[in-house]
């Protein structure tokens, strides 16, 4: 059976047609690069607004059975961006470690990644991720982050992941296996 992945983009723009969502590509893109695991995205393109992202990520977890869901946009300080609310909003869990993380390893990059507020979280079975909206940032965020989201899943009860060890190494501990 394949593993459903969820992909949410917050976009007011793009979900008006403005523009094209390459955020969301781009996560499909580096999850194909990630995984070995059979697996199928679930794709929602949402406004950048608190009840419609919650909306998406409850239907992504609880009606279509995704284990992981990985969010584009959203995380920054502007009045619109609700991404990180609607997560805590839809999880009986948070996972600050995932947001420190990604924030860590972005200020490497560029001075203003203080500003990013991305977080992860667990509702049910599902681990939810947020990520920042730039392509080239949600490589570097989702790099440092998913070494620990197979694991995170096995935990949780969510879909066995493999990754390909030659693009990013994760950690099960010994004897964890499907």
């Amino acid at each position: 059976m394949k593993a459903k992945i969820g992909i949410v983009t917050s976009s007011d723009r793009a979900s008006q047609g403005v523009y094209e969502d390459v955020s969301g590509q781009a996560i499909i893109a580096t999850l194909k690069e990630y995984l070995v695991t059979d697996w199928e995205p679930v794709y929602r393109l949402v406004p950048d607004d608190q009840v419609s992202i919650e909306t998406a990520l409850k239907q992504l977890a609880d009606e279509e059975g995704c284990s992981l869901v990985v969010t584009t946009g959203g995380t920054g300080p502007a009045l619109r961006d609700v991404t990180p609310e609607a997560t805590e909003a839809v999880c009986t869990k948070m996972l600050p470690g995932f947001g420190e993380q990604m924030r860590s390893v972005s200020l490497r990059y560029v001075s203003t990644a203080i500003l990013s507020r991305q977080t992860a979280g667990i509702r049910g079975k599902t681990l939810i991720i947020n990520l920042p909206g730039k392509p080239k940032s949600i490589k570097e965020c989702l790099g440092a982050v998913f070494a620990a989201v197979p694991y995170c899943l096995d935990l949780i009860g969510g879909a066995y992941l493999e990754t390909n060890e030659d693009v990013i190494r994760t950690f099960r501990p010994t004897g964890l296996s499907k």
